[in-house]
């Protein structure tokens, strides 16, 4: 009989001697919290594909992001729904706008937590897409003004990093220089670096409100089939002056996590997307599966594909699963 020289279970048979030589491992400090801030008071609408998961606000966005500076996570992520949209998504760099508003609720009520806005046009626009419509698509170059106005507003309300999400061709150097121009030179940019069209976005429209009334971002949004086309977004955003590159979707695009991981060394997000919440919650729901470990599975992944910052809407039981 063959008696293997290597016994790996002589290690796995011990919980004590697992913990000892696992190689990653997840902190509530890897962890950002997305929130959905509406115009209006006293509204908490929890998101019927988002279980969990609320249009809240501004009150109720504070007390939330108290709660969640409690559990130890570090930041949050903030997401506008606006009182009324326009062609051009004014509310999106208005002073008086949604975001900035709760910026400056969360800096005074919340001091110790980091505020991460999104930096697009989708929620605010009529129309659906992420910038100024011409001929039929959205225009590269005069979106970007926008882009970059949008950002200083939520700098100038007390925003501690800004992320743009649109996906045009050269809006973080655009962003870059306008917050130097205006002496927001050490406010540092989470680029959306590689941001693929994916099918994955479903529940996220219903909760930021932002489905495109026509079309679909195919023109600017990258194709799921490439994968080299991301080392090429990745330079030219760290070429602009990104500061932290991120992943969107996380789950089916590890490959990507992990090539732009040995390629570069700037710290890495992945944005573990709403698809991917809902189809763990609709799973859990039905008893299909134990959450708290496929939850707990999945961040492990992100961490080992080579994220450093991990963008969940778990990431409250996450951090409460932790901390046991």
């Amino acid at each position: 009989m063959f008696i293997p020289q290597f016994r790996a279970r002589r290690i796995r048979g011990s919980e004590t001697f697992r913990r000892m030589v696992r190689e990653t491992s997840v902190s509530v400090n890897d962890l950002v919290y997305p929130m959905f801030s509406a115009f209006g008071s006293g509204i908490r609408k929890e998101i019927s594909s988002m279980p969990g998961i609320y249009q809240q606000s501004i009150e109720n966005i504070v007390a939330e992001a108290k709660e969640v500076l409690a559990l130890g996570i570090p930041a949050v992520l903030l997401f506008g729904i606006p009182e009324a949209k326009d062609a051009i998504g004014s509310d999106a760099y208005s002073d008086t706008g949604i975001i900035q508003e709760t910026i400056r609720a969360l800096k005074k009520n919340v001091p110790g937590l980091a505020v991460i806005t999104d930096v697009c046009m989708c929620e605010y626009t009529d129309h659906g897409h992420c910038g100024l419509i011409k001929n039929g698509d959205v225009d590269n170059d005069s979106t970007l003004e926008l882009l970059a106005r949008e950002a200083l507003s939520h700098v100038q309300a007390g925003a501690d990093m800004v992320a743009p999400s649109d996906m045009m061709d050269g809006r973080v150097g655009a962003i870059r220089g306008v917050l130097d121009e205006n002496g927001y030179d050490a406010i540092p940019i989470m680029s959306y670096a590689v941001k693929y069209a994916s099918g994955y976005y479903g529940p996220f429209r219903e909760a930021a409100e932002s489905t495109p009334q026509f079309g679909d971002r195919r023109s600017y949004q990258m194709d799921p089939a490439n994968r080299r086309e991301a080392l090429r977004e990745a330079a030219s955003d760290i070429e602009e002056g990104a500061d932290i590159i991120m992943v969107k979707p996380g789950l089916p695009y590890l490959d990507i996590v992990r090539d732009l991981r040995n390629e570069y060394d700037l710290p890495l997000a992945v944005y573990n997307v709403s698809g991917e919440y809902s189809m763990i919650k609709g799973a859990a729901e039905r008893g299909w599966i134990d959450e708290k470990r496929v939850v707990l599975e999945t961040m492990t992944s992100f961490k080992r594909a080579g994220a450093d910052i991990i963008i969940t809407y778990h990431a409250k039981d996450v951090a409460r699963w932790l901390a046991r």
